[in-house]
């Protein structure tokens, strides 16, 4: 069940990833955090390769493999997805 969670889960952020490698960078992404279509192409590449691992785990129904990929996934993914985010807002504003 976890390495199916995972398979979905990694190709939807490589589809993501690979969707704004051709897009336009927003300002935290391209701006603050430097992102550029190459880094979001590493990320699409980085998830595919998750997603041929959770077909492995699951097919070979490893499920303590799939429970840690899921893990380390997701602090990946969590990584990628911040960089979308707005920074911390000033007192000022």
């Amino acid at each position: 069940m976890w390495s199916l969670i995972g398979l979905c889960f990694s190709l939807g952020v490589a589809a993501v990833a690979w969707r704004r490698r051709r897009a336009a960078a927003g300002f935290y992404d391209g701006a603050v955090y430097a992102m550029t279509p190459r880094t979001h192409a590493g990320y699409a590449i980085a998830s595919l390769a998750f997603a041929l691992f959770f077909a492995g785990t699951a097919a070979l129904r490893a499920e303590t493999a799939g429970v840690l990929g899921l893990m380390l996934f997701a602090v990946i993914a969590a990584f990628y997805g911040t960089s979308f985010l707005r920074g911390a807002a000033d007192a000022d504003e």
